[in-house]
């Protein structure tokens, strides 16, 4: 247990070091989203054990106030990536009643689209302004949807665990 100026008392948690902070945004449905504070395994695949230091949650909080400052835009930019996304990699099969077997979703905008990507699993703050959003994703829910950022632009959207 470790205590800090803005993130209070850090404790190990189910998938590493969080707070009592919490993500609260009205853009997801998700209504209080824990925020793990660095990875959770080290670079051999161990779990980390040690809580982060005061310099790298410092760190964290710069990159996560930067992240609340920019969200509205950041919203836009999911919105418009992930919706891509779903073009690319599964409009082909969920908009076909002959392939899928169901009635075609119909999804034809990214505001359609976002109804999909409501539930936030969690976030995770990393080191060099970077940011991964881990998203219950309707459509593909075996694989979920992760969004990785860098200094609040999008770098990387893939299935979890795969950014």
């Amino acid at each position: 247990m470790k205590k800090h100026t803005y993130w209070g008392l850090i404790e190990e948690d189910w998938a590493g070091f969080s707070s009592k902070i919490k993500f609260i945004t009205p853009h997801f449905d998700t209504k209080k989203v824990t925020i793990f504070l660095g990875e959770e395994y080290d670079d051999d695949g161990e779990e980390i054990e040690k809580a982060p230091s005061n310099e790298e949650l410092d760190t964290y909080q710069k990159t996560y106030s930067d992240f609340i400052m920019h969200l509205d835009q950041i919203i836009e930019d999911i919105k418009e990536k992930s919706y891509q996304r779903y073009i690319e990699l599964y409009a082909h099969y969920y908009e076909n009643e002959d392939k899928s077997g169901e009635k075609p979703l119909g999804i034809h905008t990214k505001e359609e689209h976002f109804t999909y990507l409501k539930d936030i699993k969690y976030l995770r703050i990393l080191k060099h302004g970077n940011i991964k959003i881990l998203i219950h994703y309707k459509i593909d829910q075996e694989h979920g949807i992760e969004i990785r950022l860098e200094n609040n632009k999008i770098i990387d959207i893939a299935g979890i665990a795969e950014t």
